[in-house]
């Protein structure tokens, strides 16, 4: 014996039916089911009440034309709110960087402060002062009034004051690392190198300036000839090109070998040409031009 339907089945096949009927209209219209109805055109100043939706099918139409949903969703906010907010980050980041660099100066100050102990115990040998109110090499011998190593005719009358607070130099002691023998293939020395570049050293060969580098040893090692007396050592140094060869052997025996990086003229009195480095160099200074002498010529090389 078949079931009767219940009543609540025949509304809901009811129901089912007569939103059938409407979707079929609706699609016939052009209209989207959720739009209210449009109203009669015979009639446009009093459309008819639209029927409500029956809640199944704005159900089932909400879950097939929506877009897809994530776990969250970020709320959607205006261009000129991420534009404050990425000012606000700058300035942000601007501040941070201003008190780091501030507490930076701050550290190396205090470390400053107190350096100046400790920099002296660190460094192996002491930076060597200049000595000299002009650059050695030069022609005039001194008088028998002037000290062996000066000549005052050279010496600007604004820097003589300052002779009497010039050190005594040191005797010189050579060792096994100092320079012994020059020899510079493109121009055709080869002259030994005694220390000390006083008038009387530049009498036996070319000097090696107290205080300065050794052959192959970090700084400056600055070496001085003359060019129109006692042999003119360095009478053709003009003529060295920037990657000529400069050789320098020790009293061991041992060869060093430099490229000439650049030359100048400087005016006697600029010193600063034999200032320490920190690469090894060789600067080698002689009196110019020739036979006049009033400026040197000053050849730098590096050690290769």
């Amino acid at each position: 014996m078949a079931k009767e339907p219940r009543l609540e089945d025949l509304e809901r096949a009811l129901a089912l039916k007569r939103r059938e009927v409407r979707l079929k209209r609706w699609i016939r219209e052009g209209r989207h089911p959720l739009e209210a109805p449009r109203p009669p055109a015979e009639l446009p100043s009093a459309p008819p009440p639209a029927l409500p939706p029956d809640p199944a099918y704005r159900a089932e139409v909400e879950w097939e034309t929506a877009s897809p949903r994530w776990w969250f969703r970020l709320p959607r906010r205006s261009v000129p709110f991420w534009r404050d907010r990425l000012l606000l980050a700058v300035e942000v980041a601007a501040a941070l960087g201003a008190m780091i660099l501030l507490f930076r100066s701050w550290q190396t100050l205090q470390q400053l402060q107190g350096a100046p102990a400790r920099a002296v115990r660190a460094t192996p040998s002491p930076t060597p002062l200049i000595p000299l109110l002009v650059l050695p090499g030069g022609h005039r011998p001194p008088t028998a009034a002037e000290e062996p190593a000066l000549n005052l005719d050279e010496i600007p009358e604004d820097l003589r004051p300052r002779l009497a607070v010039l050190p005594t130099p040191v005797p010189i002691t050579p060792g096994p690392r100092s320079p012994a023998r020059i020899v510079i293939p493109a121009i055709g020395v080869d002259a030994p190198v005694v220390p000390g570049t006083d008038w009387e050293a530049l009498q036996h060969g070319v000097g090696h300036h107290p205080g300065t580098a050794n052959p192959g040893e970090p700084g400056n090692m600055v070496l001085a000839g003359h060019n129109d007396i006692y042999g003119e050592v360095f009478r053709d140094l003009e003529k060295l090109q920037i990657g000529d060869e400069i050789w320098i052997y020790d009293s061991a025996g041992r060869a060093f070998r430099y490229v000439v990086a650049h030359k100048q003229v400087v005016r006697p009195t600029q010193v600063e040409v034999m200032a320490p480095t920190r690469d090894p160099v060789v600067t080698l200074i002689t009196c110019y031009p020739y036979r006049v002498n009033t400026h040197r010529l000053v050849v730098v090389g590096e050690l290769r």
